[in-house]
């Protein structure tokens, strides 16, 4: 079975999907290890990892591609790739499309946002017209043929538009063939409400930036209300961020890493990457 069929299994069950960003293939590892039957990447997670700026639109499709066909040989459970604008028009979303099937994704997300666009979040985002990114989604599910291919369509439009306009953009974008609708940034649990109240039939993604604009409801919450998804895009990345900040300042201070808290053994991360099995292989061609 694909991985985009899994993840398709995993829609059309009862319960909702708990999905952790990951940012390259030591996280993703640990989701899958964790139990997680699903992983994201963030394209934030990935411009501060690998370029070291944040979700500005400096990520370019090349550099994502890279990060992220990387991670899906790292895991066997499906992952779901933020792309972005798509990286261009309809025709450049054809292609995003299809290098994402070559690479063995199991969804992504398109958003309609303007080029470059900014981390949904962020204060100052532009979108492009709703029929413009209504195109681009036709174009999306046209260019995935018969792989399976999840398609999110995402709208930025609550922050510059309000969200009666997302909404009526996020009917657009299903009626285009999206599979999955995911409205970014609402900014109340009345407004998570009033978009799941409109959806009824949809399945649904609830986006938690801790720190950010969307309240930080439980996924229980989240599921009573009538989310499917729930992405945390950025909390490993920004628990990984702290813990090595920290480490770096007791070693800093310390001129030592005893006593330090939070630290694995050398033999657990060993384990983790498969040393063992991969000295018995070694092993196996050495005699």
């Amino acid at each position: 079975m694909s991985t985009s069929q899994k993840l398709r299994e995993l829609l059309a069950g009862s319960e909702i999907i708990v999905i952790p960003g990951v940012y390259d293939c030591l996280s993703a590892k640990l989701v899958e290890k964790t139990g997680f039957p699903v992983a994201a990447t963030s394209g934030f997670g990935i411009a501060a990892s690998t370029l070291g700026l944040p979700d500005y639109g400096f990520l370019t499709a090349t550099e994502m591609f890279y990060s992220v066909g990387r991670i899906t040989q790292s895991i066997n459970i499906p992952l779901i790739a933020d792309c972005d604008t798509g990286y261009g028009n309809a025709l450049n979303v054809m292609r995003t499309v299809k290098d994402a099937v070559q690479i063995g994704l199991a969804g992504i997300i398109l958003e309609d946002q303007e080029w470059p666009k900014k981390c949904g979040h962020f204060e100052g985002k532009r979108v492009i017209s709703m029929q413009e990114h209504a195109g681009k989604i036709r174009a999306a599910v046209d260019a995935r043929g018969d792989s399976g291919l999840v398609i999110i369509a995402r709208t930025d439009a609550r922050a510059p538009l309000g969200l009666e306009a997302a909404i009526e953009r996020g009917k657009s974008y299903i009626n285009a063939g999206a599979d999955v609708l995911f409205i970014e940034a609402p900014q109340s649990v009345a407004e998570l409400k009033i978009i799941a109240d409109s959806f009824p039939d949809v399945p649904l993604v609830a986006n938690i930036v801790e720190g950010g604009k969307t309240p930080e409801i439980t996924t229980a919450e989240l599921q009573s209300l009538g989310f499917k998804i729930v992405f945390f895009p950025l909390t490993a990345l920004m628990v990984v961020t702290e813990v090595m900040g920290n480490c770096f300042q007791h070693l800093k201070q310390q001129g030592s890493t005893a006593n330090l808290s939070g630290l694995m053994r050398f033999q657990d991360f060993q384990n983790l990457m498969g040393v063992p099995e991969y000295l018995q292989v070694e092993k196996e061609y050495q005699e």
